[in-house]
């Protein structure tokens, strides 16, 4: 039995979840401090928006080379949301209930990050003093946050999607 769409695009979802999650506790037990580097960030945009673009693309694939733009952008989306949420929850699980002096040193971690990018910047010591107090009362590794911050990166792999789904989408021409 050929497997559907939507199962391929859960599979990639979960395999998705599993690599961010593994990536989450590697990086976790390795080095905490590779948490706040910029370029992880990237690398892993980078990992589920490939992950993303393959779930589309298998769908073309099984379809004989046609797919709606909705059918290719369902497929995208699918399996990002299920692959980030699984990580998000593994997330908050180590930062809420495994370490949560994780969590405070990385909140600290940020806190220096965020003033040496201001300090870059030449923000003036005022500005600078005030947004470091406003982000100091923040705790990124919240529940609250972090499920706010999968929200949010939702938002952004969305608009990405359309754009996937733009370029993957094939339709037939011949039934005009």
């Amino acid at each position: 039995m050929e497997p559907t769409n939507k199962s391929n695009s859960i599979n990639l979802g979960l395999y998705l979840g599993a690599t961010l999650a593994a990536i989450v506790v590697l990086i976790y037990t390795v080095n905490l401090d590779l948490m706040v580097e910029w370029w992880l960030s990237f690398a892993l945009l980078t990992v589920v928006i490939s992950f993303g673009v393959i779930a589309a693309k298998r769908a073309k694939k099984n379809n004989a080379g046609l797919l709606s733009f909705k059918e290719a952008f369902v497929n995208y989306f699918l399996t990002i949301a299920l692959g980030t949420a699984i990580s998000a929850v593994v997330g908050i699980v180590i930062f809420n209930f495994v370490d949560p002096e994780a969590a405070a040193y990385l909140n600290e971690q940020i806190l220096l990050k965020s003033k040496q990018m201001m300090e870059g910047f030449g923000m003036p010591q005022e500005a600078m003093a005030t947004a470091l107090d406003e982000a100091s009362k923040k705790d990124n590794f919240s529940i609250g946050s972090q499920l706010q911050s999968y929200v949010f990166s939702l938002a952004l792999y969305a608009i990405i999607g359309l754009i996937v789904a733009l370029i993957v989408k094939k339709t037939n021409t011949s039934e005009a």
